[in-house]
């Protein structure tokens, strides 16, 4: 019983045991990233752009080790099935653990953003940006924030340098209303 007790208590929040104390670099994909950046450029329409944009998710979910995976799947279930505290949580301490990782940073801005906190998603969202300075759906997430947050200059900044690696992506069909609210200003 001892010895269950002891392993029960080695268990992080992702059911796994517990990390080192330091979370080794994420993977490096920019080679990976580029190629698709440069697909989604050259894409012929929006479907092809749309299955290159999807291809990106996998490289940006590609946490640096078996634990940090673990809290990276934890948040996004928990987030899918609404326990939005709960992907909080594991995002937190994804974060914590792994405070190079732009993925931690990003998804905990998308579950803040679902529910309306968008002065909490926008600071995760600059230090995705920050580590990851092509991750687009970041980009995408920072400009939908700033315009949540009625900064629609600053949002058509961003969005504009998002367009540039994809064009294709869905919310390139806001931009033209945030040019608008850019010149009443």
């Amino acid at each position: 019983m001892r010895y269950l007790v002891l392993a029960f208590g080695l268990t992080g929040l992702a059911g796994g045991p517990l990390a080192a104390a330091t979370c080794p670099e994420a993977p490096d994909h920019g080679t990976e990233i580029g190629d698709l950046i440069e697909a989604a450029q050259s894409a012929p329409d929006e479907v092809s752009g749309r299955i290159i944009s999807n291809q990106m998710w996998q490289y940006w979910a590609d946490a640096p080790d078996d634990y940090a995976q673990g809290l990276l799947d934890e948040g996004m279930t928990r987030r899918a099935a609404y326990d939005f505290e709960g992907a909080v949580k594991a995002f937190d301490a994804l974060v914590a653990y792994c405070p190079a990782y732009a993925e931690g940073y990003n998804q905990r801005a998308f579950v803040n953003f679902i529910r309306q906190d968008y002065s909490a998603a926008l600071p995760d969202l600059e230090r995705a940006v920050a580590l990851s300075p092509r991750h687009i759906a970041a980009m995408t997430g920072q400009a939908m924030t700033l315009m949540a947050l009625e900064r629609p200059a600053e949002a058509a900044l961003v969005l504009r340098a998002a367009l540039e690696l994809n064009p294709w992506l869905p919310e390139r069909h806001l931009l033209g209303a945030l040019e608008a609210a850019e010149e009443e200003l």
